[in-house]
C-alpha cells in the first residue's frame, strides 16, 4: 500500500492538476519521429529510447485522446513527444500540456513510495549496505536541488532567490539505493533552508510516529538536524572510527547527488532553467520525476549532455548553511552506536 496514495495533492503537489489537456493547434506538417529517426537520434532529442516512451504512452495514452476526430487533433504519441522534447531542452513552448494524463495515484505511487512493509525496508536496507556497509537500517537519503525558474513577479517574488541570487525553487529529493525517487517535495521557494523543508514534509511526520519505520533512518548532509530517524556526517573528526563513519556515510548518501545530476542530465530543462508560469513549472518537475523512475526501471543509458556540461553540473547542488547538530547531545549518543561498529571494524 502506497503510504502517500491520499495526501500527495494536500502536502507536495498542492497547485498541480495533471489530468488536464489543452485545446489543440492546428499543425499542418507534423514529422514521424518515432519512424523516420533511428534509436540513437531518437534516444539524443527525447532523451529517452523508442520503448521506454512507448511504455510511458500505454499509461496516458487513453487521457491524451481527443474526444472528437478532427484532421488537425494531435496525436497522443506526439502530445508526449512534444512533452519530451521541451523537457531535453526548454527552449520550445508545449503545444498541448505539459504532462497530460498522469493521475495523482500514479504520480504517488511512482515518486512517493516509501517502503511500506518490513520485507521491502529490509531490502531496502541490504541494498544500501551494500554500497559503502554503512550499518543497518538506511531506508533513502534525503538532499535538495536548485531548479532554476523565471522570477515569478509580486510582492513576494524575492523568497525566491537563493543564495547565489537568481530564482529557483528549492526541490528536496529522497532516493533509495537504486537512485530511483521515493519522495520528492515542490512547492518550496530558492529562499527555504533544507531542514525547514524537511522539517515541514509528511515524510518526517512518518519517521516520527514510528510505527513500521520504527528503527528505520535516512542519510542527510550538514544541513539537516540530526535526529534518530535522519543521521548526518560529523563536522569534526577525531578518531579513524569517526572518519571511517563520515565516508562510509557521505559514499552512501551520495545516492541521491548522483539521482540529482542523472535526473538533471537526462531533462536539461532542470538544470538550464524553466522559463514557465510557476504552477507550470512546478508540474514539468514532477512529471520528469516520474520520468527519471521509468527510466531507471527500463534500464535506460545516460543521454549524451547537450549544452553546457560544467554549468550542468554546477546546478546540480548548491548547498546550504550546515547546522551545529552537537547540542542534542542524547542525539549524539545515538549516533555512536553507529560510528562504534566502525571502531569493530
Amino acid at each position: 500500500m502506497d503510504i502517500f496514495e491520499n495526501d500527495i495533492i494536500e502536502d507536495d503537489l498542492d497547485a498541480l492538476e495533471l489530468i488536464e489537456v489543452g485545446i489543440p493547434r492546428t499543425i499542418y506538417q507534423r514529422s514521424n519521429h518515432f519512424d523516420h529517426l533511428s534509436e540513437w537520434d531518437f534516444f539524443r532529442r527525447f532523451r529517452l529510447q523508442k520503448e521506454t516512451v512507448l511504455n510511458v504512452l500505454a499509461q496516458i495514452e487513453h487521457e491524451l485522446e481527443f474526444p472528437y476526430d478532427r484532421n488537425n487533433s494531435v496525436s497522443p504519441i506526439n502530445q508526449l513527444l512534444i512533452a519530451l522534447r521541451f523537457y531535453a531542452t526548454g527552449t520550445h513552448l508545449l503545444c498541448i500540456s505539459d504532462f497530460a494524463g498522469a493521475h495523482s495515484s500514479t504520480i504517488s505511487r511512482i515518486v512517493h513510495r516509501l517502503p511500506s512493509t518490513r520485507a521491502e525496508i529490509l531490502d531496502s536496507q541490504r541494498k544500501f549496505y551494500e554500497i559503502a556497509r554503512f550499518p543497518f537500517p538506511v531506508i533513502g537519503a534525503v538532499d535538495g536541488t536548485h531548479i532554476r525558474i523565471q522570477s515569478p513577479g509580486g510582492e513576494d517574488s524575492e523568497i525566491f532567490q537563493n543564495r547565489k541570487s537568481y530564482f529557483s525553487l528549492n526541490v528536496q529529493g529522497i532516493s533509495d539505493a537504486s537512485m530511483k525517487f521515493i519522495d520528492i517535495v515542490v512547492r518550496w521557494p530558492g529562499s527555504s533552508h533544507d531542514a525547514t523543508i524537511f522539517n515541514s514534509s509528511r515524510v518526517r511526520a512518518k519517521l516520527e510516529q514510528q510505527n513500521i519505520y520504527s528503527g528505520a533512518v535516512l542519510l542527510g548532509d550538514s544541513a539537516y538536524p540530526l535526529r534518530r530517524y535522519l543521521l548526518t556526517p560529523l563536522l569534526q573528526t577525531n578518531n579513524a572510527a569517526e572518519q571511517l563513519y563520515n565516508e562510509s556515510h557521505i559514499r552512501t548518501r551520495g545516492r541521491v547527488e548522483k539521482l540529482f545530476g542523472i535526473w538533471k542530465r537526462r531533462f536539461p530543462v532542470l538544470a538550464y532553467g524553466c522559463r514557465l508560469k510557476l504552477n507550470n513549472t512546478l508540474i514539468v518537475i514532477v512529471a520528469t520525476a516520474v520520468l527519471h523512475n521509468i527510466a531507471r526501471d527500463m534500464g535506460e543509458e545516460l543521454p549524451p549532455c547537450e549544452g553546457n556540461e560544467e554549468q550542468l553540473n554546477n546546478n546540480v547542488n548548491e548547498g546550504n548553511l550546515n547546522i551545529n547538530n552537537n547540542d542534542n547531545q542524547n542525539i549524539g549518543n545515538f549516533r555512536l552506536r553507529y560510528i562504534e561498529y566502525f571502531r569493530n571494524l
